[in-house]
């Protein structure tokens, strides 16, 4: 066993690399041993929830890491119950079995305060079969005085045992210098790229994580009837075509008021910023339930981190008998979202991906639309010519000389931002600033992004 030492580890958090696949390692154990600690830990960030209640984490939460320079990936799992038979532990349970069988290395997290329990012992007899390396970590020594509960652990049999406190980073330095030599050598030519990334959103249990295992063909992610299954946002890389994207199942979102403080609080928080992080927001509405009031103020949280969007009208294969159910909710979507008309709108069934063959290609052009940069000197052609029908208002009583001096550029993309430079910024109104970004959608397309027009002193 190592020396313990207190001393900060060396990782980083990455984008996902266009290389290779990297190492993957995976953090397993039984209920509240302290996984989710130390995979904030290595990665040097608070990613994943952290609570003393057990069966916090439920889903395969993944970050790409670096330890001097050698890249691997690291995935959190939800605690291993073999003998419970509850429902929801069972789906944790497959979830974390489905890392075991994918993961290259192994880190078997156990609560050195607790010591070997029979949970402990069901873990060990599962894992007898794998030929993986395993690191068997022996978590909460966190002081001199509590070394000696490890030598209950020696009953193992393992020669080598990794004690740490995932709290306060000891001896983890010491754990990464052990994986070192099992990850491959850095690859200086290695590229990393930004991918879109695509935050799914929305109310409980309006099929987020459902969508999130379509799209990738495989139980990614714990879906479940019961509201609030998801709690960390899981990122996830998705390969449609030749394009890659990042995808993030988000918790759901209730109103403020319902909003339990503690975990859900945390996990409502961890969703907006998720969607802040995010190019395009894909907002769920459940089909049956209708467009509710959280649903637009979840869309005006989108809209106000200036992210693109696009609605998917979720679950309606429960509705495809119905010859008029179509046109009732699109009038809907109209009264409920008069502040997102440009955004497309979708209506399919992540139960039946093949309902959802229009999905990536929207993406794509929400995405593009997002991004797209017009030149200067088309802009200001397109503008004068609105300007010969629609001059810009003045003052009351004073002749419009300066309409055909204004000029505009774009400052900015993602969202696509411009600044219209005048002689009387002020006499500019809302309305003439909402017919200009009209006219800016209907010349060069902008659809599923929000536009910024900001009006500036010639």
């Amino acid at each position: 066993m190592k020396k313990m030492r207190d001393s900060p580890t060396k990782t980083k958090t990455l984008p996902f690399s266009s290389a290779a696949p990297m190492p993957l390692v995976a953090i397993i154990g039984r209920p509240n041993v302290g996984k989710s600690t130390l995979f904030n830990k290595i990665l040097g960030v608070k990613t994943a929830i952290v609570d003393d209640v057990p069966g916090v984490t439920r889903d395969r939460n993944y970050a790409d890491a670096t330890y001097l320079d050698r890249k691997f990936r690291l995935v959190d799992t939800g605690g291993l119950d073999l003998s419970s038979s509850d429902g929801m532990l069972t789906l944790i349970r497959r979830q974390s079995e489905l890392a075991i069988a994918e993961a290259d290395i192994l880190m078997f997290i156990l609560d050195g305060r607790a010591g070997l329990t029979p949970p402990d012992h069901e873990v060990v007899k599962l894992l007898r079969g794998v030929t993986k390396p395993i690191f068997y970590v022996i978590n909460k020594i966190d002081t001199p005085k509590a070394e000696p509960l490890i030598a209950d652990f020696y009953q193992l049999g393992k020669s080598e045992l990794h004690a740490v406190s995932a709290e306060h980073g000891i001896g983890v330095s010491e754990l990464l210098d052990d994986l070192y030599p099992l990850l491959p050598p850095a690859d200086e030519t290695t590229e990393l790229t930004q991918l879109p990334r695509i935050a799914l959103v929305g109310r409980p249990n309006v099929g987020k994580s459902t969508l999130t295992n379509a799209v990738l063909g495989e139980e990614r992610v714990v879906v479940s009837d019961m509201p609030g299954t998801t709690r960390d946002p899981i990122d996830s890389l998705v390969v449609h075509g030749d394009q890659r994207y990042i995808f993030t199942d988000t918790a759901g979102i209730r109103r403020r008021g319902r909003i339990e403080p503690g975990l859900e609080g945390y996990s409502v928080m961890r969703s907006l910023r998720a969607i802040g992080r995010s190019d395009v927001a894909v907002l769920l509405l459940d089909a049956v339930e209708g467009v509710t009031e959280q649903d637009t103020k979840i869309a005006g949280a989108v809209l106000k981190q200036g992210r693109a969007c696009m609605l998917l009208v979720n679950k309606w294969d429960l509705r495809a008998n119905d010859a008029e159910a179509r046109q009732e909710y699109e009038r809907e979507l109209h009264r409920r979202f008069p502040f997102l008309t440009w955004a497309p709108v979708l209506f399919g069934s992540a139960a039946q991906p093949d309902s959802l063959h229009q999905l990536f290609p929207n993406i794509n052009t929400v995405y593009a639309s997002f991004n797209k940069r017009v030149p200067t000197g088309a802009l200001n052609q397109w503008l004068q010519k609105i300007l010969e029908s629609h001059p810009l208002p003045v003052r009351k009583g004073k002749p419009s000389k300066t309409s055909k001096a204004a000029f505009i550029t774009q400052v900015a993309t993602k969202p696509p931002s411009f600044a219209l430079f005048c002689g009387h910024p002020q006499d500019v109104g809302p309305s003439y600033i909402g017919f200009l970004e009209h006219q800016l959608r209907d010349a060069y397309g902008f659809s599923g992004t929000p536009l910024r027009l900001l009006i500036r002193k010639k």
